[in-house]
């Protein structure tokens, strides 16, 4: 048994038991992968795969048991590699950061500019998409640490930090109806409202929150990005709910916000990354900073 025909038969499982897209990302022919994976069930003496003639229908049992010992062998190996990075130069080398890109843009800066006087040598490389992305990269080891508020604090397999908590805001044009008088979840329904997908950045919280007062919003405009959504609260497409952090006065020319934290519950930023796995010192570090620039917004 070889540790390339494990690495091939998670390969093919990862791309839809697939042979030619697993062989094109080993570097081999597709014969190779059928070969390399039979020799491996004749070693084991059970099926790898449920089949209809020469077609792969769907893992087995036994297939999915093991990609499962793959990820792990393959996390103790880079751990291996980590350890031996930080006995030969701690200062150097690469971290692989996966994030929202709120978090991105509004968060990870003063992070960042703080890191690199402390680390010059350290490549940092940003890996953007939604928190079950972000999770997942984690899982696959394409990324080292994770930050962003939903997935993080419901997968087991990940040691997560408290990073900073923040609320939501309403965002508007100015002039409009709202910037004026109490606000209400009764008068912001009255509105388009303009806020993030599904599965981003409290947006479940928002949803959840109209619907205990039996409120229906028009949500018909949506997006990852706060700011495509200012922009398009400025063009008048309705009323925008964001993050907090996400309101930077010079950066919000023409709008004007309103706090609403009385009316949805606060938002917990978590940091994550694999419990087994081993964290180079300088990946220790920016961890910590990360809390601390936390403790700043938090407080």
């Amino acid at each position: 048994m070889k540790l390339f025909q494990l690495q091939l038969l998670k390969t093919v499982l990862n791309n839809g038991l697939n042979i030619s897209r697993a062989a094109d990302q080993h570097f081999v022919v597709q014969s190779a992968v059928s070969r390399q994976l039979s020799l491996l069930e004749a070693e084991l003496g059970v099926p790898l795969f449920e089949r209809k003639g020469k077609r792969l229908l769907r893992p087995t049992p036994l297939s999915l048991a093991i990609v499962r010992e793959v990820d792990a062998i393959e996390l103790s190996l880079e751990n291996i590699r980590a350890i031996s990075d930080d006995f030969r130069d701690g200062r150097q080398g690469d971290i692989r950061i996966a994030t929202t890109h709120m978090q991105a843009k509004y968060f990870l800066p003063p992070v960042l500019n703080e890191f690199r006087q402390r680390y010059p040598k350290v490549k940092v490389h940003f890996l953007q998409g939604n928190p079950r992305q972000l999770v997942q990269m984690l899982h696959d080891n394409d990324a080292d640490i994770a930050i962003c508020t939903e997935e993080i604090a419901d997968d087991k397999a990940l040691t997560s930090h408290f990073c900073y908590t923040w609320n939501h805001v309403l965002i508007l044009p100015e002039g409009h109806e709202l910037c004026e008088g109490e606000l209400s979840l009764e008068r912001i329904a009255q509105y388009p409202i303009l806020t993030y997908v599904l599965g981003f950045t409290g947006r479940s919280k928002i949803e959840t929150a109209f619907k205990k007062q039996k409120l229906t919003i028009d949500t018909s405009f949506s997006a990852t990005d706060s700011d495509v959504i200012k922009s398009y609260v400025r063009l008048g497409f309705g009323v925008g709910i964001i993050s907090g952090i996400a309101h930077i006065p010079e950066e919000s020319q023409g709008l004007v916000m309103r706090d609403l934290s009385a009316f949805f519950p606060e938002s917990i930023t978590r940091i994550a990354y694999m419990k087994n796995k081993h964290l180079k010192s300088y990946l220790i570090d920016i961890v910590d900073i990360m809390k601390q620039k936390g403790q700043l917004i938090s407080s």
